[in-house]
């Protein structure tokens, strides 16, 4: 209730109860140790996903610095890249039949070469390389994490950089649009000065390692 409670500017934060640990049945709080053994033993890969965004919202300092703790634990655990890389294509092609776009317009979330790209990119990225480079794990956003991918080596800066910029303005295309109320941001394709194809080179810059 008061995570979703109405304010002057709309909701506080929408929470989607069907996310926690054992779905929709599960208990509301868990203890860490809980979450631990849940993250280690029986979390989806899209879930580790999940993780290289979260943020510590509020509540006591102590369990602020053991989530990070575990938080950057978790992300830096060895993987191997073949099943990684299979399960993040197969969650973005899941996610892409989930919004359909039946319009001649792209769609600057979804489309091939939009915002969703950028992000399953960069999550991929940390769960793979963060083992060999923890500072990946640091919460900076997608545009500086790329940035510090190319840094460290893990990706090209000739693809990286750009990327980062597509990303910029295309996430400000879509606050232009959402702000005016639309239902959809989507634009004429040939209005992006090339971003979606400067994200379709890191897609293929990341998946093909």
């Amino acid at each position: 209730t008061w995570l979703g409670t109405l304010t002057a500017t709309g909701v506080l934060y929408e929470v989607d109860m069907r996310l926690r640990p054992d779905g929709a049945s599960g208990l509301l709080v868990s203890s860490l140790a809980a979450f631990r053994e849940y993250q280690t033993q029986h979390a989806w890969t899209w879930e580790h996903q999940a993780l290289t965004r979260a943020r510590f919202v509020c509540g006591d300092s102590d369990i602020r610095a053991a989530f990070e703790s575990l938080r950057r634990e978790l992300l830096c655990a060895p993987r191997d890249l073949d099943k990684l890389r299979g399960e993040v294509i197969d969650m973005r092609e899941k996610m892409r039949e989930g919004h359909p776009n039946p319009s001649d317009f792209f769609d600057l979330k979804h489309g091939d070469g939009g915002i969703v790209d950028v992000e399953f990119s960069v999550q991929y990225l940390v769960l793979a390389y963060a083992h060999a480079h923890p500072q990946l794990t640091d919460n900076v956003g997608n545009i500086a994490l790329l940035k510090r991918a190319a840094e460290l080596h893990v990706i090209a800066e000739s693809v990286a950089l750009p990327a980062a910029d597509a990303y910029r303005e295309l996430r400000r295309e879509q606050h232009r649009i959402k702000l005016s109320g639309a239902e959809y941001a989507r634009v004429a394709a040939d209005s992006l000065d090339g971003h979606p194809a400067a994200v379709r080179a890191l897609w293929r810059e990341v998946f093909s390692k």
